[in-house]
């Protein structure tokens, strides 16, 4: 589980890379160690994923590849040199992959070579849980377009203190040496709207194929190490805190309740003048010889 648990938290700092398996394209990210590895795949419909440690790469290593025998950390490797130039869009020629779509499973089987034998690998992908499209995909993206929006805000900002800029050399008498050079002060309002009629259609036009391209890869990247970067932080701050000790665990046991005799003798006594302080203390109750309350008006 802790092994399973830290693949997935490797795969979180991963970006996503547009890929195509025959003519479908999709996203995809994944994330190779000695203990096995996880893959992240999606066609932007839906999600899938595998998540194998090394016990089960070696029994599906002896089922497909019965004529090669080395170790489960080969396999591993031999994978993530498959794996990793394909997710930065440079496959290997030598290797071919295809995909299968059915239900709520998607098949991506792998053909290469490995030490001059044929190498096969199937990836059985179920349908991904909530928390995890969640967390690898819905929450950062959030969060870029965030980071995006205030990076308009800030370019925005600066446009308009340019202007302001070149307005103030134009009042001293300050010339252009080249006319080409002149530009139109910047409207923002106008700006937004040429955008969202002109730019706005072409870039939703655009396939799961450049929705990744590598600006924003960095962005994911930069974003997903702030997530894990405060997932840790609050980890920690957990730990630190722990639970709260009780009165027992404390060293301060707590006291019996007192019994209905004591109270009756509380009740009588809080009544009484207060006795000077050289009066005699009173003696424990369990010695004294039980009386009979007197009421206020007895």
């Amino acid at each position: 589980m802790e092994a399973s648990e830290e693949l997935e938290s490797s795969l979180l700092t991963q970006p996503w890379a547009s890929v195509c398996f025959g003519e479908s394209a999709f996203l995809a990210k994944a994330c190779f160690r000695d203990t096995g590895y996880i893959l992240l795949i999606s066609d932007l419909s839906s999600v899938w994923y595998e998540s194998v440690d090394s016990e089960t790469v070696g029994q599906r290593s002896k089922e497909l590849n019965k004529r090669l025998t080395v170790h489960v950390s080969s396999f591993l490797h031999r994978l993530r040199n498959l794996m990793c130039p394909l997710l930065t869009g440079q496959p290997d020629a030598a290797t071919s992959f295809s995909c299968h779509r059915a239900a709520s499973v998607l098949s991506l089987h792998v053909k290469s070579e490995l030490s001059g034998l044929p190498f096969y690998w199937d990836f059985h992908c179920c349908l991904a849980p909530v928390e995890m499209v969640s967390r690898h995909l819905v929450r950062p993206l959030i969060q870029m377009s965030l980071a995006l929006q205030y990076q308009v805000r800030e370019l925005t900002s600066l446009l308009l203190q340019k202007d302001a800029e070149i307005e103030d050399y134009r009042e001293s008498g300050a010339a252009l040496s080249r006319d080409r050079l002149q530009t139109k002060p910047f409207q923002e309002e106008m700006f937004q709207q040429n955008f969202v009629a002109e730019t706005l259609p072409q870039i939703c036009s655009v396939g799961v194929g450049q929705a990744f391209p590598s600006a924003l890869q960095q962005l994911y990247m930069a974003v997903t190490q702030q997530e894990a970067k405060q997932a840790r932080k609050r980890q920690r701050s957990g730990d630190a805190e722990g639970p709260a000790p009780t009165a027992e665990t404390a060293g301060h046991p707590q006291l019996p309740p007192p019994s209905q005799e004591d109270e009756t003798a509380s009740s009588s006594e809080g009544i009484t003048p207060v006795s000077s302080p050289a009066q005699k203390p009173r003696l424990p109750a369990a010695k004294a010889k039980p009386k009979k309350a007197k009421g206020l008006f007895s």
